[in-house]
């Protein structure tokens, strides 16, 4: 990644053991940072964790319910004290609420937007602590337009971003960085976008439309954003939003 030297550092990551969080977590473990990850199912995590300690630094992870604050209180303490610190954070879950009733804004509720602020609020005293902190989380392109198809998923995004530059304000003075990013379609093995392509959804075929580059993202282009969002290359940059969509909310 542009020759960014992660070492010595302390990454803990929400929602890392696949898609935007496992090649986010593979990234920082790629530039020398020592890494922890957290996820709900064991044995994926297991899995990413032993990718991670592939490139020789120090990996831990944890199951945790990001549903569940205490279990985030639990985890985040239990990777700082793994990892001697945390230097950066990064909130990747969703509870990808998609239906507009209880459980949909639930779901979104608790995971997307709780989820950040227990966890931040969790790390804070570690990144007080540290020497160049920062937080950065992940929202979507779908906080950006109203949305017939999953209302609760775009709103609950839309409130990562809000969170996200009201973070940047009231930790400013603590030099702590808090921005984000808002990925477009972005596909991956096992993920939604790939169910929908071999279940020949029209959802599908009109985003790849949408799209002028003619494909969906890949994990690791957001990744890539990440990374430099957390990095000293973005060292005057805070409170922001970078949306990481090949054009998609351009031409959709």
């Amino acid at each position: 990644m542009m020759g960014i030297d992660f070492s010595g550092r302390k990454v803990v990551v929400c929602g890392g053991s696949r898609g935007i969080g496992r090649a986010t977590a593979l990234g920082f473990a790629a530039a020398g940072a020592a890494v922890s990850i957290c996820a709900r199912g064991a044995d994926q995590l297991e899995a990413t964790r032993q990718e991670l300690a592939a490139h020789g630094n120090l990996a831990h992870a944890g199951v945790c319910d990001l549903a569940d604050a205490d279990a985030i209180r639990a985890y985040i303490a239990a990777a700082g004290a793994a990892l001697g610190g945390i230097d950066i954070l990064i909130n990747n879950a969703s509870g990808f609420g998609m239906t507009d009733d209880a459980a949909g804004w639930a779901a979104g509720f608790h995971v997307d937007v709780m989820a950040v602020v227990h966890a931040s609020q969790a790390a804070l005293p570690f990144l007080q602590k540290a020497e160049t902190p920062a937080i950065v989380s992940v929202s979507s392109i779908s906080a950006y337009r109203p949305s017939g198809r999953s209302a609760p998923y775009a709103a609950v995004k839309a409130a990562v971003v809000q969170y996200t530059s009201s973070q940047a304000m009231m930790w400013a003075k603590q030099g702590i960085r808090v921005n984000a990013v808002a990925p477009g379609s972005i596909e991956f093995p096992g993920g939604s976008w790939e169910q929908r392509k071999e279940q020949g959804s029209p959802v599908y075929d009109a985003v790849l439309k949408s799209i002028p580059f003619g494909r969906l993202g890949h994990p690791e282009e957001v990744a890539d954003v990440i990374l430099f969002l957390a990095s000293p290359m973005s060292r005057w940059v805070t409170g922001q939003t970078i949306i990481v969509d090949g054009g998609q909310l351009l031409f959709s």
